[in-house]
């Protein structure tokens, strides 16, 4: 995690020993969050981050914090959690490190809900501040997001054949984009619809998977990492 996002690890050396948060690191590029430009960084070499790094820096969108330097802090009620944000207002001015907005009032949640879908913002998360923390999903907090779709054209994969890791998709404007990492259940279903709709490709895509060759139909953003992730056809 360190070396991609080492302008982060940088910023965090200025919080005081023992503190854990809870956050996400994003990427804005024009003026709107991009999951492929932080998928991109996740995934790049250390001469490459730096190189990132220097076209778009990271933020990093800190909501919870889960230890201090007195100790865990995780048991307590997350309205006291939510306070203890404030050591992120102590950093040196400009740090990319920054609390999430929130806010108690629900119709200034539904305002942020309904506009910022425009700068990549995909929905609105509630907790209760009467709960401690739990890691992983919880009743204790929903999120609310934006049923969004779109057609496109799946022109490849990563990973195995039989396992594939993620989809590139051709979408409307003739962009091809990598998607998120499947989860184990949609990968499996992926790959036995790969195998019901075309059996010979995923011959051919299980050999330029050993040959670690890359398909002429897929972006580079699918050709990443020291050893390249073949992206089959």
């Amino acid at each position: 995690m360190t070396t991609p996002w080492m302008d982060l690890a940088v910023a965090g050396m200025a919080l005081p020993p023992g503190v854990v948060l809870d956050g996400e690191a994003v990427v804005v590029v024009d003026g709107r969050v991009s999951f492929e430009a932080a998928q991109a960084r996740a995934a790049s070499s250390p001469a490459r981050s730096r190189e990132l790094a220097a076209r778009h820096p990271a933020l990093l969108i800190v909501w919870d914090v889960l230890s201090l330097p007195t100790g865990d802090v995780r048991a307590r009620p997350y309205e006291e959690r939510a306070l203890m944000l404030d050591m992120v207002a102590g950093l040196p001015e400009g740090s990319p490190i920054q609390a999430v907005s929130a806010t108690e009032d629900v119709e200034v949640a539904r305002v942020w809900y309904e506009t910022l879908t425009g700068s990549g913002v995909e929905g609105v998360v509630a907790k209760s501040g009467r709960s401690p923390y739990r890691a992983g999903r919880s009743s204790s907090w929903k999120k609310v997001r934006h049923a969004e779709t779109i057609d496109a054209e799946v022109v490849g994969f990563t990973g195995a054949a039989g396992w594939p890791r993620a989809l590139a998709v051709r979408l409307p404007d003739g962009r091809v984009a990598l998607s998120q990492r499947l989860g184990a259940q949609l990968a499996a279903q992926v790959a036995a619809a790969l195998v019901a709709v075309a059996p010979a490709a995923q011959g051919r895509a299980a050999g330029a998977s050993r040959s670690r060759r890359r398909s002429p139909d897929c972006s580079s953003r699918c050709w990443r990492g020291r050893r390249g992730m073949p992206c089959s056809p």
